[in-house]
């Protein structure tokens, strides 16, 4: 599979209750050709960790509707496209949305961390989508089993496409339903939950790198935003 083929995959995946954002358009927030420019976003990643062969896959639970939702990027929100796209070699990433960009805290820590271990990563979710409230389109939700199941292809042909010689899992929910991979899988804290120093201590161990950046993480997020409640996938 490419690049290509695999988004366009992705594109025609439709799910209830999800929002697909290389399919979908949010009429309150995303420009007229959002979901043509978060396509053209993912292929431009794949693409990237092709050319870099990268060895790793980040792998969490589901899209964020502050992150991936908006840029096409899993683990990556607005503030962060621009490094998302030097890191990866000088991608040039579109923002797909109008109005201020959005921060969003999983992104942020996760990009401080990716700052400082200076190498590309494919960074994808257990489930490619973003999962919401049946009533609240803004909403996180955990994927269910069934959802899992019928999009778990799309995570094999991944795989199969970026060839990763690991693969870390962030989270115990995402590491739970990676089981069924044939790949070495590493586990590491969630940084959301409170979970933010052991996610930077884990991933700075794993990497090799000192942690001697004791200063707090400042996020330009505004108002509170909901998180996903806590799941159980096994």
């Amino acid at each position: 599979m490419t690049p290509k083929s695999f988004v366009s995959t992705l594109a025609a995946t439709e799910l209830p209750s999800v929002f697909n954002p290389w399919r979908d358009r949010c009429t309150v927030h995303d420009r007229s050709d959002a979901a043509a420019r978060r396509r053209d976003n993912l292929e431009m990643l794949l693409t990237a960790a092709l050319d870099h062969r990268v060895e790793t896959i980040w792998i969490a639970r589901d899209l964020g509707y502050r992150g991936g939702r908006r840029t096409g990027v899993p683990l990556t929100d607005e503030i962060r496209l621009g490094h998302a796209g030097t890191l990866m070699g000088g991608i040039a990433f579109e923002r797909a949305t109008q109005g201020p960009a959005v921060a969003e805290r999983t992104a942020a820590i996760v990009w401080r961390v990716l700052e400082r271990i200076g190498q590309p990563v494919m960074l994808w979710n257990v489930f490619p989508f973003h999962p919401h409230e049946a009533d609240d389109p803004m909403s996180n939700r955990c994927h269910t089993r069934s959802e899992r199941e019928a999009t778990w292809p799309i995570l094999q042909a991944l795989v199969s496409m970026i060839r990763p010689r690991q693969i870390v899992a962030i989270g115990r929910d995402a590491h739970l339903a990676l089981d069924g991979l044939d790949i070495p899988t590493t586990a590491v804290r969630h940084p959301s939950y409170g979970g933010q120093r052991e996610f930077i201590e884990g991933m700075f161990s794993l990497y090799g790198v000192a942690d001697d950046n004791d200063e707090p993480l400042e996020l330009p997020l505004g108002a509170p935003h909901a998180a996903a409640r806590r799941c159980a996938l096994a």
